[in-house]
């Protein structure tokens, strides 16, 4: 159940990544009330999985999760551009936090 919450967790913190981005500096409202629930829900999420995860493991595939969406979300959606190396830089976080995950 705790490694659910965490990948849930990240998934949020791409959510809050986003939505800091859209609120153009706390400028708009929505934006900003979007940035700061899934900022609380991240947070409480990833205090939860560490309970049982150890915390070096645990927030390196918080962060990796947030790290790889917010980078998908520039790109999809907001025109970042792409290459090779940003790829394989990505594809080293995974591979990172599956070996992370399969040690722990």
């Amino acid at each position: 159940m705790a490694w659910i919450v965490l990948v849930v967790s990240g998934l949020l913190e791409t959510a809050w990544a986003a939505a800091l981005n859209a609120s153009q500096g706390f400028t708009r409202f929505w934006p900003s009330v979007t940035f700061v629930g899934t900022l609380v829900l991240s947070m409480a999420g990833l205090a939860y999985a560490l309970r049982t995860i150890p915390l070096g493991t645990g927030y390196a595939v918080w962060v990796s999760i947030g790290v790889v969406g917010t980078a998908l979300i520039g790109v999809f959606f907001l025109g970042e551009g792409f290459s090779l190396p940003k790829a394989l830089c990505l594809i080293a976080i995974v591979a990172g936090v599956v070996g992370l995950k399969v040690l722990s």
